[in-house]
C-alpha cells in the first residue's frame, strides 16, 4: 500500500477501511498485472507463423519431406485397430458372459494405461532421440493385440487392454512433436489434417476388417481371429519407420521463423533433463493450454464412452450383427474424411491472420457437435440417425485438426512433448474410464439411448465452451514462448562472442503465483561467478519465493532460469542440486544427535565418495569455519546457534556448489554470533564461492555483498552495488538496518 493510504487506515482502524484497502490493494494488483499481460502480447510480425505467406501441403513436404507424414499417417490408421474391436464388444460381452460396466471398465483401461504411458513416455521423447521409440513400443503392444485373442476371462482382458494401451503410449507425444519439428509453421494445420486422415480411414477400415474376420469365422469366439489379424500390423509398421525415419531438430520452425536460417548454435551446453512434474506444473499455467486441455477433459465423455454404447444400441434395439456394425462404424467416420481436408486449410489460414479466432473456431465445432449429438440420439430410424452421428462425429474430428497448431504454438519445445502427451489424459482419464463407468451404469440402469442422451450433449457443449474460452489468451501465451526464444538467442550469442561473460545464475523475466495470486513480476538478475549477491526486503517481499523458483521448488508462470549458461527451468530440483545450484534454508540444518564430522559424511552419503575424496571435502569445507576445526567430535547440539548455521553451511560446501543459495542468513542470532558468522562468509567470498543471501538486514548485507537486489511486493525496486543501496534513503528505509549488529 502507498504512503496515503497507510496514512489513512491509521487514522481510521476499523474492519470497513481495512477491508477496503485491501480491495482497493487487489484491485490496483490487477490492473497492474492486466497491463503487464497486454506488454507481453507481441506485435503479429514477431508471432511464429502469424502474417506469414500461405504455404500449400506440396510446399510443406518438399520441406520437410514426405516420410514422416506418410509414416505418422499410416501409424495412425493402424493405432486405430485396437478401438475397431469395440465393433465386437457385444460377442466378446456374450462370450466371457459380463455386464456393460464391467465391459466398458475393462476395455476403458486400455485408454487410462495410454495415459499412463504417455506422460513418461514424453518424458522419456524430450531426451532421447524419438524416432527410437517407435519401433519398440510398436512391438510391444503387437505382441499385446496378439495375447488378446488367447484370453479366456475379464481379467485377463483386463491386462492385455492395459498392455495394448501402454504400447500406443507413444503415439500422440511422438509423433506429434516429430510433425511439429519436421514441417514449417505455415502448413501444419494441414499436416495434422492429413495424419488426423488416418484414424477416420482406420475407423473406416477397422471396423470393416475386424467385422469381417469374425463374421468369417462365425461363432461366439469369432473375435479372438480379429485380435490375430491385427496384431502384425504395428510391428511391421515400426519396422518401417527404423529404417526411413529421421530425428529432426527441436524447435527448428520456431527459430527460423524468428531468425531465418541463422542457427547459432556456439556455445551451447547439455542441458538437464526436462523432468515430468515441472513440465506438466508449467504447462497448467499456461492459460491457452489449461482451457484446452479441460475442454477435451469434458468432451472425452462423449469421444470414448459414446463409441461403445452406440454399438450396443445397434446390436440391442437394431439386431445388426458384427459385420452389419462394422459397416456402420465405417460409415459414420466416412463424412470426416471430407471434413478433415477442409479444416487443414482453414486453420492453416486463421492461424495466420488471428490465432485466437482459430481455436475459438475449434471451440464452436465442438458446440456444434455436443448440439448436433442431442438432435440425432432420439431419432429411431437407423438411416438418419447414423448420417447425424457422422456430421457429429466429423465437427469433432475438425476440431481436433486445430489442437496440434495450439499445443505447438504456446508450449516452450523443450517440454511440447509432454504438452502433446497431456491430451489423452485428459480425454481417457476424465472421459475415458470414469465417463466410461458413469455411462456404463445408466446404461445397465436405464438403456443405451438414455445414457448417451445424458453424456454426449453436454459433454460438447461445455468442452467446447471452454475452448472458445481459452482463445483469449493465446496471443500472450505464444509472445512468451517467443520472448523465451528471443531470450535464448541472445544468450547463444553472447556466449559464442564471449565464453567467459557467462555468468554462475541467471534469472530472466520470472512470472511466479500461488493459485490465482502472483507473487513474482518479471524479475530478472544475473550472478557472475565468485560473486556474493545480496537479497533485500521486508517479509512478503518475494524474495523466499524467488529462491524456490530458482532451486525448482517452485514453477514459475513464465521465465528463465539458468546455471552456468545450462538451462535448467524444466528440471526437478535434485537435478538442480546435483548440477551445482545447492540451497541452505535459515534456521535448524543439522542433525544435533550426530558430531560435527558425521554430519558432514551424512550431507554426503548419496555421492558415495571413497575415503581420500571424503577427507578432502571436510578439510576444504572447513577451511572457512574456524570455529569447528577442533570441534569433529562434539555433538551438533553441544553448538551455539551460530555454529550449527556454519555447519549447515559446511555441510552445503560438502557438494561443491556453484552457486549457494543462503535464505535467512542472520535468521534468530545474536548479534555477536552474526559477527562471527559474517567472517566464515567473508572468508568464503574470497575463496571465490558464488552465494545468493537473502537478507533483512541492509547492514549485514554491506558486510559480505558485492552488490544487492532490493525487492518490494515481488518486483525488483534496485539492483546494484550494495553501498549504494545505502545510500537511496527511501529504500534503505524499507529495510531492516540491524543496528545492534551493525
Amino acid at each position: 500500500m502507498d504512503e496515503h493510504q497507510t496514512n489513512k487506515i491509521g487514522a481510521d482502524l476499523s474492519p470497513a477501511s481495512l477491508a477496503r484497502a485491501i480491495l482497493e490493494e487487489e484491485e490496483m494488483r490487477r490492473a497492474q498485472q492486466a497491463e503487464r499481460d497486454a506488454e507481453t502480447i507481441l506485435p503479429d510480425d514477431l508471432l511464429p507463423g502469424v502474417g506469414d505467406a500461405p504455404m500449400t501441403l506440396r510446399q510443406g513436404l518438399r520441406s520437410g519431406g514426405a516420410s514422416m507424414l506418410v509414416m505418422m499417417f499410416v501409424l495412425t490408421v493402424i493405432d486405430e485397430l485396437p478401438r475397431a474391436i469395440r465393433v465386437l464388444a457385444p460377442d466378446i460381452q456374450n462370450s466371457l458372459g459380463i455386464s456393460d460396466t464391467v465391459l466398458f471398465g475393462v476395455l476403458g483401461f486400455g485408454g487410462v494405461a495410454l495415459v499412463l504411458g504417455a506422460v513418461p513416455m514424453a518424458a522419456l521423447a524430450d531426451r532421447v532421440k524419438r524416432v527410437a521409440i517407435i519401433p519398440v513400443s510398436s512391438a510391444f503392444w503387437g505382441v499385446a493385440a496378439f495375447l488378446s485373442g488367447l484370453i479366456v476371462n475379464p481379467f485377463q482382458l483386463f491386462l492385455t487392454s492395459a498392455a495394448t494401451g501402454l504400447g500406443q503410449a507413444y503415439r500422440i507425444p511422438v509423433s506429434g512433436s516429430l510433425l511439429v519439428d519436421t514441417y514449417p509453421i505455415q502448413a501444419r494445420s494441414r499436416v495434422f489434417a492429413t495424419e488426423g486422415m488416418g484414424r477416420p480411414v482406420g475407423q473406416l477400415m477397422g471396423p470393416l476388417a475386424v467385422g469381417a474376420i469374425a463374421a468369417a469365422v462365425g461363432g461366439d469366439e469369432g473375435w479372438r481371429a480379429a485380435y490375430f489379424a491385427i496384431a502384425a500390423a504395428p510391428m511391421a509398421a515400426g519396422l518401417a519407420c527404423a529404417l526411413l525415419l529421421r530425428e529432426p531438430q527441436r524447435g527448428l520452425h520456431e527459430q527460423r521463423a524468428l531468425f531465418g536460417d541463422e542457427q547459432d548454435r556456439q556455445g551451447r551446453v547439455e542441458e538437464l533433463p526436462v523432468s515430468m512434474s515441472t513440465a506438466f506444473a508449467r504447462l497448467r499455467k499456461i492459460r491457452t493450454f489449461y482451457f484446452l486441455a479441460s475442454g477435451v477433459g469434458v468432451l472425452g465423455f462423449a469421444l470414448i464412452a459414446i463409441p461403445i454404447q452406440f454399438n450396443l444400441l445397434l446390436e440391442d434395439k437394431y439386431a445388426l450383427g458384427p459385420f452389419e456394425r462394422g459397416v456402420v462404424e465405417s460409415l459414420v467416420w466416412v463424412v470426416s474424411l471430407i471434413g478433415l481436408p477442409v479444416a487443414g486449410k482453414v486453420f492453416d489460414r486463421g492461424f495466420r491472420r488471428d490465432p485466437s479466432a482459430m481455436m475459438s473456431l475449434s471451440g464452436w465445432l465442438v458446440v456444434g457437435a455436443g448440439l448436433l449429438y442431442a438432435v440425432a440420439l432420439p431419432v429411431k430410424a437407423i438411416g438418419p440417425l447414423v448420417a447425424l452421428m457422422a456430421v457429429a462425429q466429423s465437427l469433432i474430428s475438425m476440431a481436433f485438426v486445430a489442437a496440434p497448431s495450439i499445443i505447438a504454438a504456446v508450449s516452450p519445445y523443450r517440454i511440447r512433448a509432454q504438452a502433446f502427451a497431456l491430451l489423452p489424459v485428459f480425454v481417457f482419464l476424465m472421459g475415458g474410464f470414469f465417463g466410461g463407468l458413469i455411462v456404463g451404469q445408466l446404461s445397465d440402469a436405464y438403456n443405451e439411448r438414455t445414457a448417451m442422451l445424458v453424456a454426449a450433449p453436454p459433454a460438447g457443449v461445455i468442452g467446447g465452451a471452454l475452448i472458445a474460452y481459452g482463445s483469449r489468451f493465446i496471443r500472450r501465451d505464444i509472445s512468451r514462448c517467443v520472448e523465451e526464444l528471443l531470450e535464448e538467442q541472445d544468450e547463444q550469442r553472447r556466449a559464442a562472442a564471449d565464453p567467459s561473460s557467462v555468468p554462475a545464475l541467471q534469472v530472466h523475466n520470472l512470472d511466479f503465483a500461488y493459485g490465482s495470486v502472483q507473487v513474482l513480476f518479471d524479475v530478472s538478475f544475473e550472478v557472475a561467478r565468485g560473486e556474493a549477491l545480496a537479497l533485500l526486503g521486508t517479509n512478503g517481499a518475494g524474495k523466499s519465493t524467488l529462491l524456490r523458483a530458482v532451486s525448482g521448488l517452485g514453477i514459475p508462470d513464465r521465465g528463465v532460469v539458468r546455471l552456468a549458461g545450462r538451462t535448467i527451468t524444466y528440471a526437478e530440483a535434485e537435478d538442480r542440486f546435483a548440477a551445482g545450484l545447492v540451497q541452505l534454508r535459515g534456521g535448524a540444518g543439522v542433525f544435533e544427535a550426530l558430531t560435527v564430522e558425521e554430519n558432514l559424511r551424512a550431507s554426503v552419503l548419496a555421492l558415495k565418495l571413497d575415503a581420500d575424496d571424503m577427507r578432502t571435502r571436510i578439510d576444504r569445507s572447513l577451511s572457512a569455519f574456524d570455529a569447528l576445526q577442533d570441534r569433529l567430535g562434539a555433538r551438533a547440539g553441544d553448538l551455539s546457534g551460530g555454529q550449527q548455521q556454519m555447519l549447515a553451511l559446511a555441510m552445503a560446501l560438502m557438494h561443491e556448489p556453484e552457486v549457494l543459495l543462503i535464505d535467512e542468513l542472520s535468521l534468530g542470532l545474536a548479534p555477536v554470533v552474526v559477527q562471527e558468522l559474517l567472517g566464515a562468509v567473508q572468508r568464503l567470498r574470497a575463496a571465490g564461492q558464488t552465494m545468493v543471501i537473502v537478507e533483512q538486514s541492509l547492514n549485514i548485507a554491506l558486510a559480505f555483498a558485492d552488490r544487492a537486489i532490493f525487492m518490494e511486493k515481488g518486483v525488483i525496486r534496485f539492483e546494484g552495488p550494495a553501498q549504494e543501496l545505502a545510500e537511496r534513503d527511501d529504500l534503505a528505509r524499507a529495510v531492516f538496518l540491524g543496528g545492534e549488529s551493525g
